[in-house]
C-alpha cells in the first residue's frame, strides 16, 4: 500500500461516518498514514485478553481504541462546527485546509 495524505490530522475533531460508532463526535490521538488509519479518543473500543507481564503485572482484560480507516471520518470545522470536506487555500505561499461550508481556515 502506498503511503497517501490524509485529510485530517491529530488534533483534528472528526465525525464517524460509519460502523458501530456512527455519529459519534471525537478527537484524534493519532494517526497513521502508511497503513491510512487514525485512533480517535473513545470510539472503536475493542477488548484484548493479556497475560500477566513484567508491564501488566495483573493481566486481563484490557480496553483500548483500535485504529479505523480514515476514509470512515469527516473534519468538523472549529468555526461552524459541521462535518466538512476540505479545500486548499493558498495563504502566504502556503497551502492550508479550509471549511468547504464556510471558508474559513482550518489549519492554525
Amino acid at each position: 500500500m502506498s503511503q497517501s495524505k490524509l485529510h485530517v490530522k491529530k488534533g483534528d475533531t472528526v465525525l464517524v461516518l460509519s460502523g458501530k460508532d456512527k455519529g459519534k463526535q471525537a478527537k484524534i490521538i493519532e494517526a497513521l498514514p502508511k497503513k491510512a488509519k487514525v485512533v480517535i479518543e473513545g470510539v472503536n473500543k475493542v477488548k484484548r485478553h493479556t497475560k500477566p507481564s513484567q508491564s501488566a503485572p495483573q493481566g486481563g482484560i484490557v480496553v483500548k481504541e483500535a485504529p479505523m480507516n480514515v476514509a470512515k471520518v469527516m473534519l468538523v470545522c472549529p468555526a461552524c462546527s459541521k462535518a466538512t470536506r476540505i479545500a486548499k487555500k493558498e495563504l502566504n505561499g502556503k497551502f492550508v485546509r479550509a471549511c468547504k461550508k464556510c471558508g474559513e481556515i482550518v489549519d492554525k
